[in-house]
């Protein structure tokens, strides 16, 4: 059964970045460079620390959206977002100097709390940007990658806090952004009728 969640997780993780793949290379989506840049370095390190927290199949939906998350930083550089401000950079320099302090840490349990809470800094450039333009990311992504998360949480071989708080930040923030997208979607609608 566990088998079957991670297939399942690894499955969804594929499908969702389809429809973003070919919005991004019709440039409607622009993804934020500095959020795929942290999202690379932490999600990583969580597939390291959900295999070492015994998790072990729950890590093979990550692993595969690590390598697509690969491939979405480098077109960044050609197709991402041009609308990179201030608090962008400064949350950049933040997450960066927090990973620094994750690599000194001993303790998984911290690294794996440091990590996250490093993810949902990476994912603010992309809130402020989706929020003033909800359009500029794809839908169904947002909800398959919470989906791959939830299906993750169930292939894990151990339920633990080392196994679980990195994909529930996941979940979360995943969540935020498709309900978001969904709420500014309908109201520019109305201010537009």
């Amino acid at each position: 059964m566990k088998l079957a969640f991670a297939l399942a997780a690894a499955l969804v993780v594929t499908v969702g970045y389809l429809p973003y793949f070919k919005d991004l290379f019709a440039r409607k989506t622009t993804p934020h460079i500095y959020t795929w840049f942290i999202w690379i370095l932490t999600q990583g390190t969580a597939v390291a620390a959900i295999i070492y927290g015994g998790g072990k199949l729950g890590g093979l939906g990550l692993m595969v959206g690590l390598l697509l998350m690969g491939a979405v930083f480098i077109l960044s550089f050609k197709y991402g977002t041009k609308n990179i401000t201030v608090s962008d950079t400064v949350l950049l320099v933040l997450a960066l100097s927090a990973v620094i302090v994750w690599w000194q840490l001993d303790s998984p349990l911290l690294s794996v709390i440091m990590v996250s809470l490093i993810d949902g800094l990476a994912f603010v450039p992309t809130f402020r940007k989706t929020y003033a333009e909800p359009y500029s990311e794809t839908l169904p992504f947002w909800i398959l990658m919470a989906l791959s998360d939830t299906l993750a949480m169930f292939a894990n071989t151990e339920h633990n806090l080392l196994t679980m708080t990195y994909l529930s930040t996941l979940t979360a923030a995943n969540l935020t952004v498709f309900v978001m997208m969904v709420i500014r979607r309908k109201q520019l609608a109305r201010k537009a009728g």
